[in-house]
């Protein structure tokens, strides 16, 4: 988790409205009319609650399980494991369900999986003599294994393999095509993304002739702002349905909590925010416009394990003058390459620095805090905020969560029932 200052706002808004005016001002002039009646269409233009916030543009970011969807070399970027949900309210009782995992295995691989499920439902069957036989469903899925691979610190590849299946009232189809994709960080704020989608198919053929998924290429840029508590986004995709469209987008995080995203989505403005819950939760939502309505998309995400840095103390209570005079500090991180420092700050309701703990190495298994500021006079009561932050060999930062610890010297308040004659 990486920490943002609560002053980027005021510092971002700016970007936000460039970043939107130039999409504005781009988007018309590359764009072409898009053929919505293509095969696999609904894949190809499904974007989840963060990424439509981004206006799709998402080939050069794709760091969340979802994002091998368009380009499966940023799962190598993930230093948790991630199980994430996104569900897309279209029109007419549809919508499109998916479910994402992904797995950082090593310091430089990781795979995923994704499922999506388009469901329709309520369409009216007739005859020649358009006499009305009844009701039928639709329903398309895609199901995705994924892999990336790092091959230099700064470089990295991936590839999927895909699983089409389309049905119709009785008719059913099933294809199977590839995505490859690569990213490459110029700089620690700066990466471009590539990828090419729908490589030799799927192939689905429902009656007599066979219909395939077109190729699709895109390429982009992704520029980290702020320390990164702040993204700008931009892409163009290509596919011959379609042409050319450009897509841009921004993002926001205020307080490591509240994230606020702005975008350009074919042709049409689009935008979204997050937040931040304890245990590595995280909702996200959605919305772009359309020529029949507002489009809503939701999200939750969980990350866990993987790589790491947490602290948690023992007890969350204590009292310096009391039978509880220190608490434990239990500390526990997991890098990717060695680690080469660790530090654990402590700070008041204020934000104020307190107490420093920190040394070369991997964090030690446990510190002591005797309640003490730095110059080792005694802090006042109230609950208090620790974190840890290691660092590794290759230049990553892991930050923990802000858990609580409290100083209590007053004890606990009790009654004493008094009778009066």
């Amino acid at each position: 988790m990486i920490r943002r200052e609560p002053n980027n706002l005021r510092r971002a808004l700016p970007v936000l409205v460039l970043a939107c005016l130039a999409a504005t001002i781009a988007t018309p002039a590359v764009a072409a009319n898009p053929d919505q009646g293509a095969p696999g269409d609904w894949l190809t233009r499904f974007t989840g609650a963060r990424t439509v916030g981004l206006g799709g543009a998402f080939v050069a970011v794709a760091d969340e399980a979802v994002g091998a969807l368009w380009n499966p070399a940023g799962l190598r970027w993930l230093d948790q494991n991630e199980a994430q949900f996104n569900t897309v309210r279209l029109f007419d009782d549809t919508s499109i369900n998916g479910l994402s995992l992904a797995l950082p295995l090593g310091e430089r691989t990781s795979i995923g999986v994704t499922l999506l499920s388009l469901g329709s439902g309520g369409f009216q069957q007739t005859n020649e003599l358009n006499e009305v036989l009844g009701d039928f469903d639709a329903g398309d899925t895609a199901f995705l294994v994924s892999a990336a691979r790092g091959f230099t610190s700064r470089l990295a590849v991936g590839a999927s393999f895909k699983v089409l299946n389309q049905s119709i009232e009785d008719y059913s189809a099933t294809g199977m095509g590839a995505d490859l994709g690569a990213q490459y960080a110029l700089n620690d704020d700066l990466r471009l993304g590539a990828s090419l989608l729908n490589l030799g198919g799927p192939t689905l053929k429902l009656r007599e002739s066979d219909e395939t998924v077109p190729a699709e290429l895109r390429a982009g840029v992704a520029m980290q702002l702020f320390d990164d508590a702040g993204l700008i986004t931009a892409e163009l995709s290509h596919r011959d349905q379609w042409g050319s469209l450009v897509r841009i987008g921004a993002e926001v995080w205020l307080l490591s909590r509240f994230g606020l995203r702005l975008g350009y989505y074919d042709e049409n403005v689009a935008g979204g925010l997050s937040y931040r819950m304890a245990q590595g939760l995280q909702f996200d939502y959605g919305a772009s416009d359309h020529e029949l309505g507002i489009v809503h998309r939701f999200g939750l995400s969980m990350r866990f394990g993987g790589y790491h840095a947490t602290s948690q103390a023992t007890p969350e209570v204590f009292s310096p003058t009391g039978s509880q005079p220190v608490t434990r500090f239990a500390l526990q991180a997991r890098t990717k390459a060695e680690a080469s420092d660790w530090q654990l700050v402590i700070t008041d309701a204020s934000d104020a620095l307190v107490r420093t703990f920190g040394g070369r190495g991997a964090p030690p298994a446990q510190v002591l805090w005797d309640g003490k500021d730095e110059s080792g006079l005694p802090l006042s009561d109230g609950v208090y905020t620790h974190r840890l932050t290691v660092h590794d060999a290759a230049g990553r930062e892991f930050i923990g969560r802000d858990r609580k610890v409290e100083i209590s010297t007053g004890g606990p308040a009790i009654t004493v029932p008094v009778e009066v004659d």
